[in-house]
This record gives C-alpha cells, sequence and structure tokens, in this order.
C-alpha cells in the first residue's frame, strides 16, 4: 500500500498534518489548532500524543511545514529534524487514522519501512541524527472541514517508535472585515 510522501514523513516525524496530499488543500482559508503542552517544535500543527515520550526510540527535534498552514494547489515544503535512539528494522508498522470531522476516511496498518521510500530513506534505519527534507504537491481540490490525522509508529516488537495527531481545518468563511474607504 502506497500511503504518500507526506505520510512517510508524518511516520517519520509525526508530520501528521501533512498526511496523504489528496485531502490537504481546499479553495477557501485554512486554520490549524494546535494543544501547546504537547506541541512538536518547529513551524507546524502537529501534537505529540502523550506527554510522555521517554519509552520513544525517535525524538523530534524540529518540524517546519512551509507554508504552514498548507495552501491549495501549491508546493509544501517539510524539513524535520530529529534522533533514531535505536536502530529501526523491517517489520515497523504506522496505524494511520484519518477522520473528516466524525467520519473516519482512513484506518490502516502499514509498513513503515515501506512508507520510508517515499521520503527517500530505508530500512534499517540507522541509529543517530536525521534529517529529512521533502516537498510535496497540495492539490486544488479537497472538501471544506476539519480533518483529525492520528499516526502511531511501533517497531517489528510492538515498541512505539513515536505517535503524533493534528487538526487541520480547510475552508469556511473569512473571520475578519475588510475596511472600505468611500
Amino acid at each position: 500500500m502506497r500511503i504518500s510522501a507526506a505520510t512517510a514523513l508524518v511516520a517519520t516525524f509525526g508530520l501528521t498534518s501533512a498526511s496523504p496530499a489528496s485531502w490537504l488543500s481546499s479553495s477557501s482559508s485554512t486554520s490549524v489548532t494546535v494543544n501547546d503542552a504537547l506541541k512538536v517544535p518547529g513551524d507546524n500543527p502537529l501534537e505529540f500524543c502523550d506527554a510522555d515520550r521517554s519509552s520513544d526510540t525517535i525524538t523530534i527535534d524540529n518540524v517546519d511545514l512551509s507554508p504552514n498552514p498548507p495552501k491549495p494547489g501549491s508546493e509544501l515544503l517539510i524539513k524535520a529534524s530529529g534522533t533514531v535512539l535505536e536502530t529501526i528494522e523491517d517489520g515497523a508498522y504506522v496505524k494511520l487514522v484519518v477522520k473528516y470531522g466524525l467520519i473516519r476516511l482512513i484506518s490502516t496498518t502499514a509498513d513503515f519501512c515501506e512508507q520510508l521510500g517515499n521520503v527517500d530513506l530505508k530500512c534499517p534505519l540507522e541509529k543517530g541524527p536525521l534529517t529529512v527534507l521533502k516537498s510535496v504537491e497540495i492539490p486544488k481540490e479537497v472538501p471544506p472541514g476539519t480533518y483529525h490525522v492520528n499516526a502511531e509508529v511501533f517497531n517489528a516488537n510492538d515498541e512505539p517508535i513515536t505517535c503524533l495527531t493534528a487538526t487541520v481545518k480547510f475552508g469556511g468563511r473569512a473571520t475578519g472585515v475588510e475596511s472600505v474607504e468611500l
């Protein structure tokens, strides 16, 4: 199963806001909701699933999305850095859930190592510092609404690699009023 380059980045560094490009856009304004206590460092809408990440085998130092929030019909540049604390071998997997409001669009378990190919990486993912730079095209058409993404990544022994979430809202009316001089 091929998810997308953005999803592979989500799995690697929790780039959940950059999940499958086929739904990450709209023709209207975009807004993002983030919980500051769990926020992933950098310019992104990502959150860690839990404040206690002591058992994770990847630490995430920074994730930047440009533009943030993503814009319809444009290119999304993703820069991520972190550290792999233990080598990640074949057999690692990602549980990905994407919801549109309350409707589950995607609920799948995918081969993590296969998804790494989307960001030009492969297993084994060796211990040490890791930087990812990837560009993803954001399509113009996506139904306006609120999307919730959850990505839990585990190694072959079911130990957590990382877990991230994001909520991205596409569409809606402008909240401000423009003034016009007469």
